[in-house]
């Protein structure tokens, strides 16, 4: 029988958030040898996005590996190094699509159609490879430069233009005001946590109808389409956390959300694949937006 790719991961994740671990929580500082690194690398240096972030994350949280970068086997031969004897390597996965010709049984004219269907192949951490040059190899550093890095995401932050409204003890969006509401940093366990926690809310504020118009036909709090809202907010939060070289501890506020994510994992194979994507969506977004506000500063 053919493996079903959506399935086999789907039942991955929802195994791993049955026992408390979330695996889009990055494993690695983002400080490396061959540069500072935050999302999984592929080995030409390109960052994986959507839900391969999160399965080369998981991947690298159960096996302990410390280097981000993955290759295949064909590319590790390329490097003149080989992969051990005995290793296993860690799925991925690409959108493609064949071309089927039908034929109109009324008209009997030909017509192509094209199926899109997901497909896996198998990568390698760089610490299960033997032979690459040292900086593949490099383990990751503590940061010393968390002020630098702090004011870095302010910055971020504040070129979104999103209108954030400081006080009180309750982080959320608030679609009908378009506004973002957040405790004082003071409020925060780390300023890492607060900047966290406002990248989640920030990726809410992408689902307004004059951005990206997100919509999973949410009716009441809780109901399956607030869960997957709450999902697609916390993979964008992580993915702009790695974006930003953070990272937070896990927010105490999510516990509750994880039983609603299992459900809806369990009742659709795909729903983690569309809400990793409407998160990589969200984070594109935001990081667009950084690069509008530098030419419109340069303009000036």
């Amino acid at each position: 029988m053919r493996t079903d790719v959506y399935e086999k991961i789907t039942n991955q994740i929802v195994s791993e958030l049955e026992r408390g671990v979330r695996p889009w929580h990055q494993p690695w500082k983002a400080e490396h040898a061959a540069g500072r690194i935050t999302r999984p690398l592929r080995g030409n240096g390109i960052p994986y996005q959507g839900i391969n972030v999160l399965m080369l994350w998981s991947a690298a949280i159960e096996k302990g590996y410390a280097a981000p970068i993955w290759m295949t086997f064909k590319q590790s031969l390329e490097l003149k190094a080989h992969v051990r004897k005995g290793e296993q390597g860690s799925l991925v996965v690409y959108a493609d699509k064949i071309i089927r010709t039908e034929t109109d049984a009324s008209t009997g004219e030909d017509s192509e159609r094209a199926i899109p269907f997901m497909k896996g192949y198998t990568v390698f951490n760089v610490e299960q490879v033997e032979g690459l040059p040292d900086h593949y190899y490099g383990k990751p550093e503590v940061r010393t430069d968390s002020v630098q890095r702090i004011a870095h995401a302010e910055s971020f932050f504040a070129a979104t233009g999103a209108n954030v409204v400081h006080g009180g003890s309750r982080a959320c969006y608030v679609p009908s005001t378009d506004n973002v509401h957040m405790p004082c940093i003071d409020f925060f366990r780390d300023a890492e946590s607060y900047y966290a926690t406002r990248a989640h809310e920030t990726c809410h504020w992408t689902r307004h109808k004059s951005r990206l118009d997100r919509e999973f036909g949410r009716k009441r709090f809780g109901d399956e389409g607030y869960a997957m809202e709450e999902l697609v907010a916390e993979l964008g939060a992580a993915f702009l956390s790695a974006d930003l070289e953070l990272t937070p501890d896990v927010r105490d506020d999510h516990a509750a959300y994880i039983a609603s994510w299992i459900k809806v994992l369990k009742n659709d194979k795909r729903a983690i694949f569309t809400a990793a994507s409407h998160a990589q969506r969200a984070a594109d977004y935001l990081n667009g937006l950084q690069a509008e506000n530098a030419a419109q500063a340069d303009a000036a």
